[in-house]
């Protein structure tokens, strides 16, 4: 799709680079943002700007935040001996949707994934490890993505664990298997974590 300005064109194809832009819709985007005022544009631009300068990741959970530490971990009404396990920052964006769960949180960073190079040494496991150790953890949500992946990262965790003998549960599987926590419906996923499962019950299951 060619533009008759090489500035439209440029900002095609700074919209298109997101994931889930196509070239349409950021078409559509560009003349969209044309037709605003130059005050809304700008607004709009430095709102981008300030997010990409200031916000950081968590000291303690790796979540986002604008200071050292993010707005979870810092809350006095957040359950302090409670831990939820995600891969992705998405995981609690939509975790948090449910408004099901009150405890904090730590972020892998990813799952364990040989094919892709990815180990246990890349995630912040050693970091949650840590946190279990200092921070009086008695029970560890598992709230990975139901894949193969999910499921082997689940499984180191369960005997890295092991030794602090507290309890580890994950989420009911009313999530779909091969499904990542951001796809699923705030009902369903909510659900999924009050009636949340011992990791054995879970494990035997499946087998």
């Amino acid at each position: 799709m060619e533009s008759s300005s090489k500035y439209l064109q440029n900002a095609v194809d700074a919209l298109s680079s997101l994931p889930g832009i196509g070239r349409k819709t950021a078409m559509r985007l560009a003349l969209h943002i044309l037709n605003r005022s130059e005050e809304e544009v700008a607004d709009f631009a430095n709102a981008v700007a300030e997010m990409k300068a200031h916000i950081q990741f968590c000291k303690k959970c790796f979540n986002l935040s604008d200071g050292e530490l993010c707005a979870v971990c810092s809350s006095p009404k957040r359950d302090r001996n409670m831990l939820c396990v995600v891969e992705d920052i998405r995981d609690i964006i939509a975790i948090e949707a449910t408004h099901q769960y009150f405890g904090r949180y730590h972020v892998l960073g990813g799952v364990i994934s040989p094919m892709d190079g990815i180990g246990p040494s890349d995630l912040h496991i050693e970091e949650l490890l840590v946190r279990v150790k200092d921070e009086n953890i008695t029970e560890i949500l598992m709230a990975l993505s139901t894949t193969l992946e999910g499921d082997t990262t689940s499984y180191y965790l369960s005997k890295r664990l092991s030794e602090f003998g507290i309890t580890l549960t994950t989420i009911a599987r009313g999530v779909s298997v091969g499904d990542n926590l951001e796809y699923a419906d705030e009902i369903t996923l909510g659900k999924s974590i009050v009636h949340r499962v011992p990791y054995e019950t879970s494990i035997n299951s499946q087998n």
